[in-house]
């Protein structure tokens, strides 16, 4: 009775076993069209509407910064997760990534964007921080840069009957500056975001 181990040195000392082990070769690794890889420049004017920053969900993946012939996304590799909705917002296809624009030029799509904000009125005190941070109030009413009092209701944010109020809640450009000023965190804003079908789109 043989030993159960000369089976297989039988097997690996034949010739053609030893070529296909020392010989091994791989198809070459081809990637897909459709493959979402790290976005990159299409030579299209950015005009820093920032939709590819407000749509990533990674944070610090990718900046949008002035250079001398303007301004330009930058992609940061190492928080970047291939996502590709930074391509889907940007409305002047400034970024691309495997077959995403073809893909929305031929379905007529395109991702929408909206903000909304929710004040806790059980922790709002009214104190008006969030009101005078605010830059879309300071644009609107110039006093309200200097702590004072707002002079219209044409506001994102106004403090009345001891609480913050929304009254324009479409002004909002999603900076969380109310949130981050509110000493008792009573102001939350969340991110909207819907794929809307359009007329047409740029390829």
């Amino acid at each position: 009775m043989s030993l159960p181990i000369i089976p297989y040195l039988q097997e690996i000392a034949r010739l053609e076993w030893l070529h296909k082990f020392f010989f091994v070769r791989t198809a070459p690794l081809v990637t897909p069209s459709y493959s979402r890889g790290f976005p990159e420049l299409t030579n299209k004017t950015c005009t820093h509407a920032l939709f590819c920053m407000m749509a990533c969900p990674a944070p610090g993946a990718i900046d949008v910064i002035k250079t001398p012939d303007g301004w330009e996304p930058r992609i940061h590799k190492g928080h970047c997760i291939r996502c590709g909705l930074c391509v889907e917002a940007c409305p002047n296809g400034v970024l691309t990534s495997g077959r995403i624009l073809e893909s929305m030029f031929n379905d007529s799509t395109r991702l929408s964007f909206s903000f909304r904000i929710d004040v806790d009125t059980n922790l709002c005190m009214g104190c008006g921080n969030c009101a005078v941070a605010c830059p879309v109030n300071k644009l609107i009413d110039t006093q309200m840069a200097y702590g004072g009092r707002a002079s219209t209701d044409q506001l994102l944010l106004k403090v009345s009957d001891g609480k913050c109020h929304v009254l324009h809640a479409e002004l909002c450009t999603g900076c969380k500056t109310c949130e981050n000023h509110c000493p008792n965190e009573a102001i939350r804003v969340s991110r909207l975001l819907e794929a809307v079908q359009i007329a047409e789109v740029e390829p």
